[in-house]
């Protein structure tokens, strides 16, 4: 005996069904999204270090000309780590940093302000009374 299977009535005729077809809108949004501001780090496996990338929001520089990462990793120099401007507004930069340490870190928007990493592994207070950014790796 052969079973009969009911399809379900499409409750707007005027648009054609396609139950094989995809939906692409959201495939197309992540394709053009920018990727996330924070931390990414790249254990590089040839050797004991990880590319780590810092990424700082425009919401967070406003209208900055520059930005500058300051941390242990350059001996907190205040001029030595630019960061690059992308299109979106965001600020970026890479480092190679050797595994299995903490490293303090700061942003300095226009040698003025100064800005944590909204992201960052964990705060730890410094002499200052701020906190300090910290990245793990």
């Amino acid at each position: 005996m052969k079973k009969t299977v009911k399809k379900a009535a499409n409750p707007n005729p005027s648009v054609k069904l396609n139950a094989r077809a995809k939906d692409t809108s959201s495939a197309k949004r992540k394709a053009k999204a920018a990727p996330s501001p924070g931390i990414k780090k790249e254990y590089v496996k040839s050797n004991l270090s990880c590319r780590v990338t810092f990424r700082l929001p425009k919401e967070a520089v406003r209208d900055a000309k520059a930005v500058t990462l300051v941390g242990d990793f350059n001996n907190w120099n205040t001029t030595e780590t630019k960061m690059k401007r992308l299109p979106n507004g965001d600020f970026k930069a890479t480092l190679e940093l050797p595994r299995n340490r903490e490293y303090k870190f700061r942003y300095l928007i226009d040698y003025t302000r100064w800005e944590n990493d909204w992201c960052a592994d964990k705060y730890i207070p410094n002499e200052y009374g701020s906190d300090d950014s910290v990245v793990v790796v």
